[in-house]
């Protein structure tokens, strides 16, 4: 599948909704941490071969705001296997050039937080692909959180409610750092987008596959960049128009 991609074509922005891995434990009679822990797998795979292509941008969903509600010990199986991951990963993230961002509201534990917040500093000078982690992430959260701002900055006269527009909104969101995601992705062939990046992919082509996370692998994440590639993006506009 690589050899079909058109290097000149490339999305600069992919984002990933991580889908399956419970639903893959239990088809192979474990439990879902079970599952999590092997989608770490398909984590790498997907961000090297983003890097290899020379994508942007990767964005993968890991953890929403509602997967609190989830029961204590598969969240706190969930926190631990974080910790462990971005320790181990941290030094692969930097042989190739790949810098790590977070999205999200904050809220994590503090463990988590710190790792976290030492692998950002670490790869803050890398130039390559931006590894982009949505975790304790919603985009009710994140929009309702931009116009609490965007109101208070009405109210301080930094801005002023006639000034506001698309883009401004957009400034205000935790994703203002970088471009909207040309490509969506999500796996397992549940067909919704979860709270996930709801303004930024008002133009995203929509990308779902039947595979279970950890079963997915580089072929399955340049199947789904020749798709992109193969559709016509109109923007509103008729196909003669996009043509001339």
């Amino acid at each position: 599948m690589k050899d079909k991609i058109i290097k000149d074509k490339l999305p600069k922005h992919v984002a990933v909704i991580m889908d399956g891995n419970g639903r893959w434990a239990k088809q192979k009679g474990n439990m879902r941490l079970f599952g999590h822990q092997n989608g770490v797998k398909a984590v790498r795979e997907v961000t090297e071969a983003a890097a290899e292509l020379g994508i942007e941008y990767l964005t993968l969903y890991a953890f929403s705001t509602e997967n609190w509600n989830r029961p204590k010990a598969e969240v706190e199986g969930l926190m631990s296997l974080l910790v462990s991951t971005i320790a181990s990963e941290t030094k692969t993230l930097n042989n190739n050039n790949v810098r790590l961002r977070v999205i999200g509201c904050h809220n994590l534990p503090a463990s988590v937080q710190k790792k976290l917040d030492e692998c950002v500093a670490q790869t803050a000078s890398n130039t390559g692909l931006t590894l982009v982690l949505a975790l304790s992430y919603s985009s009710r959260w994140e929009i309702t959180e931009a116009a609490r701002q965007i109101a208070a900055d009405v109210k301080s006269g930094k801005i002023t409610a006639e000034s506001i527009d698309e883009n401004t909104v957009s400034q205000y969101l935790s994703t203002s750092f970088m471009p909207d995601p040309e490509l969506l992705i999500r796996t397992s062939g549940e067909l919704r987008i979860s709270n996930f990046l709801m303004w930024q992919i008002a133009y995203s082509e929509l990308y779902f596959c039947e595979t279970l996370w950890p079963d997915f692998r580089k072929d399955d994440f340049y199947r789904a960049i020749v798709e992109y590639q193969g559709r016509e993006r109109r923007f509103g506009k008729t196909s003669e128009q996009v043509r001339n």
